[in-house]
């Protein structure tokens, strides 16, 4: 008789090992698994920033978490139900996360004592009474995965390097999930190297046969697919769909897409994405320097395409004058911030919003220029059409602030009709006498766009002000007033969608504003405390320079604004100084994205203040 299945609505899963155990592809590839079935899923990846810790210790523990069910969720989880550890590391680093009652998966073969040793346990915790609040399965991963490799021609070493598939496939049974991918991925993946692929199958295999035939796991269980609206879907994270927005803009707009950009993390996969699809025409560009990257992006839109640069708050400091130069020349430019902890290199490979003020007013002079934030992995796809809508039909440099957690986390992408995307059609300037560089377009105040080798358009570039209409170099006190005041007014006319609230009884006192990744936790906050009862409105800024229109309104129609961010209080400074709202700031800055029930205990506090 098979073991019995349970059924479940959601569950979080996180694995856990040390930053060379491969826990990112696992958990990747149980991701894509996932998706297939129809589930709908958040990821939260979590690793090191040194490419190789010292093994076992607590700096190299890496992680991904995934939450999934059978109904549409906000967030990744605030709390595993499920723990994969691989060493005493992981364990000790993680533990703090579980719920009473979680269960907690570990590879017994590493809780020696030298490995207890160096994370500071004193005693084995598979022996002393520790873990009695949990359901713990203590594997012998490593033996077992060499063991099963011994008829292969590998060291002992590399035979143990497939115990992550080992688990993968243990997991993978115990939720239901389909093999047939990860075995494809896994012969495309080590097609060149028989000998990887063998161990990596068999690994996979044994776990999942682990799982069936031990009498350690009664039971398995099983999710349904989560209800959505029609459509083809896949996964995504954000990085990937930025990437695809930019395509998809290039071929909305006619305009040749150049990326110039300089590695960074967690920015740098947008880079690897774009340099796969040559075939729509994109150019990628990996600079000596992020002063180089910039440059060339900026001269790329001088030219006539679409010019893009993508960076992490690090190398925005560095971008800062060739901005200047994009305000003064009034040409399209984007410049994506994937803001990572900061300050200097700070936390590179963990999430923050900290970079809103830099990307406001991080520059020499008056230097205004469009800013906006997409909320979700998914969301990506769409704020970069809208960033190229903006930067091309206004002539302005535009920031796209995404962050690590929306970056590398991931969620199932409703694959849009080309038909429903904008039209981002771009006219130049035309051969023309007496051409005016500066002469603009009553409606949205841009200058033309003129592209260099143009008969009869031929005109002065450079950072000198210039005067208007004409573009000579001017040193007039007048019309330097005049130019500054002009390109901020340019900006500040740029035309947003109004903001959306989200007030069912339309009677809340209290508003829960965000914006950028802050959107998944607030809203599965907002979620939680109108099931018990309590009145509260949400909102959520994808648009930050300039405000939408009804901005002010919507602030005034409440008496509490709670503001969440995951830095010191860099948007409610906004909101303070232009619409004098003393807006009420939750902050953190742990490297961390929010839990849900963070938000709920500080939104309680103020409904029962």
């Amino acid at each position: 008789m098979g073991k019995p299945v349970i059924s479940l609505d959601q569950v979080v899963i996180r694995f856990a090992g040390d930053s060379g155990d491969g826990m990112q592809l696992t958990g990747d590839r149980f991701t894509m698994d996932t998706a297939s079935l129809g589930n709908d899923l958040s990821t939260l990846p979590n690793y090191p920033a040194e490419i190789r810790a010292p093994q076992g210790t607590l700096p190299g523990v890496s992680s991904f978490q995934l939450h999934f069910a059978d109904h549409l969720i906000q967030t990744p989880g605030d709390a595993p139900d499920i723990l994969v550890a691989m060493n005493p590391a992981a364990l000790k680093a993680n533990i703090r996360d579980l719920r009473r009652g979680a269960t907690i998966i570990l590879d017994s073969d590493e809780f020696t004592t030298r490995n207890l040793t160096k994370v500071g346990y004193t005693t084995n915790p598979l022996e002393d009474d520790s873990l009695d609040s949990y359901k713990v399965h203590a594997v012998a991963l490593t033996s077992l995965t060499v063991a099963a490799l011994s008829n292969l021609s590998l060291s002992r070493k590399e035979a143990e390097r497939s115990k992550n598939m080992f688990a993968l496939g243990l997991l993978s049974w115990m939720y239901h999930r389909p093999v047939e991918a990860t075995e494809n991925f896994l012969r495309a993946k080590f097609a060149k190297k028989p000998e990887i692929l063998a161990a990596n199958l068999l690994a996979y295999k044994t776990g999942w046969n682990y799982g069936e035939t031990t009498e350690d796991f009664a039971v398995s269980y099983e999710i349904a697919p989560a209800k959505m609206p029609p459509g083809r879907y896949r996964n995504v994270s954000g990085n990937v769909a930025l990437a695809y927005g930019l395509v998809a803009a290039s071929q909305q707009s006619g305009l040749k897409l150049f990326l110039g950009s300089y590695p960074i993390t967690p920015a740098s996969d947008i880079l690897h994405e774009l340099s796969k699809h040559k075939k729509f025409g994109v150019i990628t560009f990996q600079a000596e320097d992020e002063i180089a990257a910039i440059g060339s992006a900026l001269g790329a839109s001088y030219g006539g395409s679409l010019g893009v640069t993508s960076t992490s708050g690090p190398g925005v400091a560095l971008k800062g004058e060739m901005i200047g130069l994009g305000v003064m020349l009034e040409l399209p430019l984007i410049i994506i911030d994937v803001q990572r902890g900061g300050p200097s290199t700070g936390l590179p490979t963990k999430t923050e919003q900290a970079d809103l003020l830099q990307a406001m007013f991080g520059r020499n002079g008056e230097s205004p220029v469009a800013v906006i934030a997409p909320s979700t992995p998914k969301d990506c796809f769409e704020m970069a059409l809208e960033a190229v809508r903006i930067a091309t039909t206004y002539r302005v440099p535009v920031f796209l602030l995404s962050d690590g957690y929306i970056a590398n986390g991931s969620e199932p992408w409703r694959i849009p009709e080309v038909s429903s995307l904008p039209d981002l059609t771009v006219e130049f300037a035309k051969s023309q006498e007496d051409f005016q560089p500066y002469l603009r377009d009553p409606k949205t105040l841009a200058r033309p766009w003129a592209i260099p080798g143009t008969e009869g358009i031929e005109h002065r570039i450079g950072g000198v002000e210039k005067a208007d209409v004409t573009g000579e170099i001017s040193y007039d006190p007048a019309n330097h007033d005049y130019m500054v005041r002009t390109r901020a007014a340019k900006v500040a006319g740029i035309k947003v969608p109004d903001l959306l609230v989200d007030d069912p009884t339309g009677d809340a006192d209290v508003l829960l504003l965000g914006w950028g990744s802050t959107y998944g936790p607030i809203a599965a906050a907002v979620e939680q405390l109108r099931g018990n009862g309590e009145k509260i409105a949400q909102a959520h800024l994808r648009y930050i320079n300039p405000f939408p229109k009804n901005l002010g309104t919507v602030l005034e129609s409440y008496s509490k604004v709670i503001v969440p961010e995951m830095n010191l209080g860099q948007l409610a400074m906004l909101l303070r100084s232009q619409f004098l709202k003393d807006v009420i700031g939750y902050n953190m800055v742990r490297g961390l994205p929010f839990t849900t029930a963070e938000i709920v205990q500080a939104t309680m506090e103020v409904l029962h203040d």
